[in-house]
């Protein structure tokens, strides 16, 4: 038989970026790959935008088994329980009753890397929490940063794509700092908010015990009436908002890239539980326009200064899972999980993530049956006719597998408003067109990014322009950080020449005028500066510097104050298992210098005793009490540990209150003093988190 050339399929060794315009894999041209198909500029998400539902789907099936993004997580089990009834707003059981304490399992991630990547990477982190309540499961699955990159979901692809690994060398890991992302970000303005935010040290927690959590959307919540209220959810957490240092970051990440996990799982097995709140924006349904801006889109938060978050209740992670893979890693979260009172709204990035993951959980978990895995399973009864499929394990007996029937009695039948079943808000779109356009409410890319850069404080915008030189500073192609520069110009016009100036660039002028931009009235939000965070001594982790010889009463009696306090304490000596005090008595060492590193630690405790002096002539301890001295932790020295902290180095207070247990930035030291009479003021200076006057601390080589 002969071959006939023309039957065979095009040879697809070509290029399919070569061509002028974009298609889709059937070869149809893409007349707008910005926005998704709507009922108006901001009515919801039609289904049959076929371009939308190729690219999310393609994209939800590009990786296995593991996340596309999200992979490296860590999970935790716990309860929710609201404070007061919450009826006026919701007819959602699990918040109406105080004594009840809803199941619930958290998974915090990172958003880039792959699963055996860092967790202490400037990066989005995940938020995710999955509540067994006696309606069914309910996913509120959120980032600890409140806006998102992009407006439409059409780009979601586009935005991580550009931000993985480039696909040529698979190169970064779980890095942003390349050119592939600054590429579609100086391209993409209205992703100027969310690049303040991850370039500030929110993307870089010091645990996930001291991170906030968003909702990031806006949803709705519908009570017993059918009356709506647009929310905003809140997670803050009992500790407090608190962040690494860069260079902490990054030696973390070599030292111990697990230090996030290990954190949240030590917590949680000591019964130190870490607590979060939830919190409520609320904005009763036809109000939102007097903000003066629109709350579809994603890219915006709701200024705290403006509508006060209102705490309803409390989650506490009180149990750490025992099977990895079963838990943390078959979890599945979707935020179209919901509960009756709780509804969505319009905003097309959500309206886009709404198919997007269970169209990735089908691949990623095997098939339709997922919600079979025990973590997975709802507390609440499954009744339905859903048959058959990958995996099934539930056993379905009888011959009806459909509704209506009367073979069995109408069962199961629908459950109507009063019965509990869940009833959309009857939402009428502005405008009825199927359109692909975008909002021009959605217009306004600058102003709350000023917003944010004006409400830091001057160290954290320090922080921020460091980043920004760090990260544009790795791409090496000029005219994407020439076109970045220029979109911070529009930001702040020192924020850019500061930057500018570490790339060799002129300071452009800001393109975009600011009568083109919205004005909330407001000039600075302390809610967004983590300066206004709670702070505490509680939950921190200091690390004692001990040798043979040790005082042995120094130890005790610190020990004793800052367990009384909630800190946890950790021996690091020279060797393993135990070092010997003054009094004789072994002490057993967690840590030694070879296995340590100040960055794992928040404060530092030097007693004095007979080790004093020879610890003060090793390296590797002066290098551990620069680093912390550095990276502004608190410190405290006793008796002869005083001298210790005297070798260090010219940076380091000699003579700052040796003879006084009052803190000068953050150090505690005295000579004379006992560690029960200098602990008040360590409490203190931990507290505090960051003393950031310090003299020198740039200077220091560490």
């Amino acid at each position: 038989m002969t071959h006939d050339p023309k039957s065979t399929p095009k040879n697809d060794s070509k290029n399919p970026t070569d061509g002028p315009y974009l298609t889709t894999n059937q070869g149809i041209k893409i007349a707008d790959n910005q926005n998704s198909l709507k009922v108006g500029p901001r009515g919801p998400t039609l289904l049959e935008d076929f371009i939308l539902r190729e690219k999310i789907t393609h994209f939800d099936h590009e990786r296995i088994p593991e996340r596309v993004v999200h992979a490296r997580g860590f999970g935790a089990h716990g309860y929710f329980q609201v404070y007061e009834p919450l009826a006026r707003y919701t007819r959602a059981r699990f918040l109406q009753d105080p004594s009840v304490r809803t199941p619930v399992f958290v998974r915090f991630s990172t958003v880039v890397g792959s699963r055996g990547s860092a967790d202490t990477v400037r990066d989005v982190r995940g938020f995710a929490v999955k509540f067994y309540t006696d309606e069914g499961n309910y996913d509120l699955v959120g980032n600890n940063i409140p806006v998102f990159f992009i407006q439409d979901a059409i780009k979601f692809p586009d935005v991580v794509h550009a931000v993985k690994p480039e696909p040529h060398n698979e190169i970064p890991q779980a890095s942003s700092a390349h050119d592939t992302f600054w590429d579609f970000i100086s391209l993409t303005p209205e992703s100027m908010h969310m690049i303040l935010w991850i370039m500030s040290d929110r993307a870089i927690p010091r645990s996930f015990r001291m991170m906030e959590g968003f909702g990031v959307h806006t949803f709705r919540l519908i009570n017993e009436k059918g009356e709506s209220h647009l929310v905003k959810f809140h997670w803050k957490p009992k500790l407090g908002v608190h962040s690494l240092v860069w260079d902490e970051a990054f030696k973390l990440a070599g030292k111990d890239p697990d230090f996030h996990r290990r954190d949240l799982y030590e917590a949680i097995a000591s019964g130190v539980y870490p607590e979060y709140e939830l919190g409520l924006q609320l904005i009763p349904e036809g109000q939102e326009q007097r903000l003066g801006f629109d709350l579809l889109d994603a890219t915006k938060i709701i200024p705290e200064e403006l509508v006060p978050v209102i705490p309803v209740g409390k989650l506490v992670l009180d149990r750490n899972v025992d099977y990895f893979f079963g838990e943390t890693e078959q979890v599945a979260f979707c935020p179209a999980h919901v509960v009756p009172g709780i509804d969505f709204t319009s905003d097309p990035l959500l309206q886009g993530r709404l198919f997007s993951y269970l169209d990735t959980q089908l691949l990623r978990l095997g098939g339709p049956n997922f919600h079979e895995i025990p973590i997975n399973r709802p507390h609440a009864d499954i009744n339905n006719n859903q048959r058959d499929g990958f995996k099934r394990h539930m056993h379905n007996p009888g011959r009806v597998s459909y509704e209506p029937n009367s073979l069995a009695g109408g069962c199961p039948m629908q459950a109507g408003w009063k019965h509990g079943g869940f009833v959309s808000f009857p939402e009428r779109p502005e405008d009825a067109h199927k359109v692909r356009v975008r909002s021009a409410t959605f217009a306004d890319h600058f102003s709350q990014a000023q917003l944010f850069w004006r409400s830091q404080s001057e160290v954290e915008k320090d922080h921020i322009v460091e980043a920004l030189q760090f990260e544009l500073g790795k791409v090496e192609t000029p005219h994407i950080r020439e076109r970045m520069v220029e979109l911070l110009a529009n930001v702040d016009g020192i924020l850019a020449s500061r930057v500018a100036a570490s790339l060799g660039l002129s300071v452009p002028r800001a393109a975009i005028p600011a009568s083109q931009q919205a004005d909330i009235g407001l000039e600075r939000s302390p809610s967004l500066s983590m300066e206004s965070t709670v702070k505490t001594a509680e939950g921190r982790k200091v690390a004692f510097l001990v040798g043979d010889g040790f005082d042995s009463a120094a130890v005790k009696e610190m020990q004793t104050a800052l367990a009384a306090a909630g800190v946890t304490v950790k021996i690091v000596a020279p060797r393993l298992p135990a070092v010997t005090g003054d009094d004789g008595a072994p002490l057993k060492v967690d840590h030694t210098y070879a296995t340590s590193s100040s960055v794992m630690f928040d404060a530092l405790f030097i007693p004095g005793g007979r080790s004093a002096p020879a610890l003060a002539d090793e390296a590797v301890v002066k290098h551990f009490v620069l680093e912390a001295y550095k990276h502004a932790k608190a410190i405290a020295a006793q008796g002869h540990g005083v001298g210790v902290l005297q070798s260090a180095g010219k940076h380091q207070p000699t003579a700052v209150a040796l003879h006084s247990p009052q803190p000068v930035q953050g150090v505690v030291a005295s000579q004379t003093d006992s560690a029960t009479q200098l602990a008040p003021a360590f409490l203190t200076a931990i507290a505090a988190h960051r003393h950031w006057n310090r003299p020198g601390m740039k200077d220091i080589v560490a």
